[in-house]
């Protein structure tokens, strides 16, 4: 892997859907640059700090949300001269969104009073009244024809359907939800699934003009649903639940078939690799050197030398640390707080948040663990190739973490005092974008060949 040399952000970064360009937020200045040079190409000062940025689908807009303000500006990067301003006064926003067809963005005002669709075409503007959520609430289909809006009036979940066209209300129908959490479309547009919030374990499968195809409940009197998603091919629809179990169910009947529990401690007999983060010190003597502090690079430790880190593989039995969460607080760490799909919908990785150092991947083929990751630190995000079957996490230390069919690897960062906090593929899965705290960095990563032969050492 090759990295580049770090550069200052205090907000949000991300990458151009057509992967030419990465936004970075810079205190009020939004600065564009390219993904080959990393040259800036274009620069553009809002009126207050950044808070949020989002590229319209077609990369050629980008607006950024000034939500201490309340204010959005929307920026072209064809036209560096048009600008774009939406403030809703008093009402405030409390988000902002593209719609798919880059040519109108959604605003939600504080308090959920009402959506705003905005046109940059005609300035004409279509007000929805009672969105549900701020940030959630919204989905839109696979070919951007649709947009589904929950709603809330009279003590009652709706979901509104609306014409990315016109933008009028096509349709309407209450869910049987105590206080919906939020909705997604399926992949093969087919269906809605909707959850309830985590006070009540409900998960609604919805057709597109109301039936309610399928009402699934795991349990009752407890936490429910924390996570779900649907995997890319639209067959399977994972729900991450409270009681640190995932279960998966198929799109045909819909009904459950595959429930993986996370244990605290893995016995034989179990097929799955388990991979444990350890140090390896490598005594380098640079007594006679004279080196300044910042030559030394991250992983350097002056009691010890320069740390390097791998993966071993353990022998079960392996018992995870475990955290049980305080009984007299809110919103306790526990449950299936991450979990995402690869690409081909064969493997799934979720993270228990009562176990946050532990990554878990699963074999949907197999339907069994496939393996698990050990880390010394909590895992921060875990990301899957958009390409192939790889994996990447970070856990807030200057090292990379990846895994796939054929083992796992660590890689370090050669950045001085860089501790990757967060990271985002590009969409044709070349480069990787790491944030710090206050600085970001990119990384070209090569492609898998056909037959990969990583090993736990490399």
């Amino acid at each position: 892997m090759e990295f580049t040399e770090a550069y200052k952000q205090t907000g949000p970064c991300c990458f151009s859907p057509n992967s030419r360009y990465v936004a970075v937020a810079n205190d009020y200045r939004l600065v564009i640059r390219d993904t080959f040079s990393f040259q800036v190409v274009q620069l553009f000062s809002c009126l207050d700090k950044i808070s949020y940025i989002e590229w319209a689908l077609d990369s050629e807009y980008i607006l950024c949300g000034l939500y201490k303000k309340p204010m959005i500006q929307a920026w072209s990067l064809t036209q560096p001269e048009w600008t774009c301003k939406i403030d809703e006064g008093p009402a405030g926003i409390s988000y902002a969104r593209w719609s798919p067809d880059s040519r109108h963005i959604l605003t939600t005002s504080e308090f959920q009073l009402r959506l705003t669709v905005w046109s940059l075409l005609n300035t004409a503007c279509v007000h929805v009244q009672w969105p549900k959520h701020g940030s959630k609430g919204v989905s839109f289909n696979q070919d951007g024809k649709f947009a589904a809006i929950c709603t809330r009036r009279d003590c009652k979940d709706y979901v509104n359907l609306l014409s990315c066209q016109s933008w009028e209300i096509m349709g309407s129908f209450a869910v049987d939800t105590l206080d919906l959490a939020d909705l997604e479309w399926s992949p093969d547009d087919s269906s809605i699934v909707v959850w309830d919030s985590p006070l009540e374990y409900k998960v609604l499968i919805y057709s597109p003009d109301g039936r309610c195809l399928f009402k699934y409940q795991a349990y009752e009197c407890g936490l429910g649903v924390k996570t779900v998603s649907w995997s890319p091919c639209g067959q399977f629809l994972a729900i991450g639940s409270y009681d640190q179990m995932l279960r998966v169910l198929n799109h045909l009947t819909w009904k459950t078939f595959a429930e993986f529990l996370h244990l605290s401690t893995v016995r034989a007999p179990c097929s799955a690799a388990i991979f444990k983060e350890i140090d390896e010190p490598l005594q380098l003597d640079m007594s006679e050197l004279s080196l300044d502090e910042n030559f030394m690079p991250s992983n350097y430790d002056a009691s010890e030398g320069y740390i390097s880190v791998r993966y071993e593989v353990m022998e079960l039995p392996v018992a995870f640390p475990f955290q049980k969460p305080p009984a007299d607080k809110p919103n306790p760490k526990q449950g299936v707080g991450l979990l995402a799909w690869s690409k081909d919908s064969q493997y799934i990785c979720t993270r228990n948040d009562s176990m946050p150092t532990a990554l878990w991947i699963w074999d949907m083929r197999r339907l069994e663990v496939a393996a698990i990751l050990v880390q010394k630190e909590p895992i921060r995000a875990a990301v899957w190739d958009p390409t192939c079957t790889r994996l990447l996490l970070c856990t807030g230390s200057s090292h990379l973490y990846m895994w796939t069919p054929s083992g796992a690897f660590c890689v370090c960062n050669p950045l001085p005092g860089f501790s990757i906090s967060d990271l985002k593929w590009n969409i044709d899965g070349s480069c990787l974008l790491l944030k710090d705290k206050d600085a970001f960095c990119c990384a070209t990563v090569p492609s898998l060949p056909e037959s990969s032969d990583y090993s736990s050492d490399d």
